[in-house]
């Protein structure tokens, strides 16, 4: 009697999920999500078998889904490998020639691995890059750095690291209206007919702008914008940013992160997510619960 009783609240529980999700999914049908997928997540089977199984329910319930995957830990595993020296500059990895080869491989290589979990979860998905239908255009990433005994402003070389300069997401837009979901790698090619690496956040925020989309999720090994409590801040604009910022809330590896949503956001994304991808199902947390999981960065009321 008491295991009957148990099992009654657990599909109780299971039923008042569901209702409590339909409103959104009602909300969300036919509009595009860009995922930037990465970090821990990526690399743990178990996540990533559930990230794949997630993307394909927003797929089912009408959700265009497109996802951006970096790789930079499989990079660095793969150059030491072959013995190929690297450094990194204000978080950047200077690329050579051998090295933009070895990262155009990986990245290629993660990319069906994406395809292929999704694909068994159900979904339709294919596997693309920057370079595929000249999605986009990439010009050389361009920095200064003061030096400390001259105190003089100095070029930094990062030899084939990019931007996005063009973005061109018709491409991208047939894919969803034929059912596929895209999966993409930040290799893109320069005007100048060379290949460029790019930041995979930097490159999905891009897509997301190009594409219109309604939300931009960045997850990350982190659960979001924290106060200085520790408390998870759900919702921030660019105001609210720039105080946080002021006061030394927002520091370190999180100002690149702001800095990308609220990039997407100047585009025309109507919201930016910093989600914990470690989480499980964090997405759907974020997206059909009230509360959410992770925080939302949208436009200045």
């Amino acid at each position: 009697m008491i295991k009957v009783d148990q099992d009654k609240r657990k599909l109780q529980k299971k039923a008042s999920t569901l209702v409590e999700a339909l409103p959104y999914m009602r909300k969300y049908a036919g509009e595009t999500f860009v995922i930037k997928y990465g970090g821990h997540a990526m690399g743990d089977p178990e996540l990533a078998k559930q990230f794949a199984e997630d993307v394909v329910l927003l797929k089912q319930v009408g959700i265009n889904v497109v996802v951006v995957h970096g790789g930079g830990p499989q990079i660095g595993e793969m150059l030491s490998r072959l013995s190929i020296e690297t450094s990194f500059v204000d978080g950047l990895r200077v690329t050579c020639q051998n090295t933009v080869d070895v990262a155009e491989m990986v990245l290629g290589a993660i990319g069906k691995s994406i395809v292929a979990d999704i694909n068994a979860a159900g979904g339709k998905a294919v596997g693309l890059s920057g370079k595929d239908s000249s999605m986009v255009t990439a010009k050389k990433v361009s920095r200064t750095k003061k030096d400390p005994d001259s105190n003089i402003e100095k070029v930094i070389d990062f030899g084939f690291v990019g931007d996005p300069a063009t973005v061109d997401a018709s491409f991208v837009s047939q894919c969803l209206a034929n059912g596929y979901i895209p999966v993409i790698s930040p290799i893109a090619p320069g005007e100048d007919g060379n290949t460029y690496n790019i930041n995979a956040d930097t490159m999905a925020g891009a897509i997301a702008g190009a594409l219109g989309a309604r939300r931009f999720f960045l997850l990350t090994d982190v659960p979001g914008v924290l106060s200085k409590d520790k408390e998870l801040l759900t919702e921030l604009d660019s105001d609210d940013i720039d105080a946080l910022i002021e006061d030394g809330t927002i520091y370190g590896g999180m100002l690149p992160k702001v800095e990308t949503c609220l990039n997407a956001v100047d585009r025309g994304v109507k919201g930016a997510v910093i989600l914990d991808g470690r989480i499980k199902h964090a997405m759907l947390l974020e997206i059909f619960t009230e509360r959410g999981a992770g925080t939302l960065i949208r436009e200045r009321d």
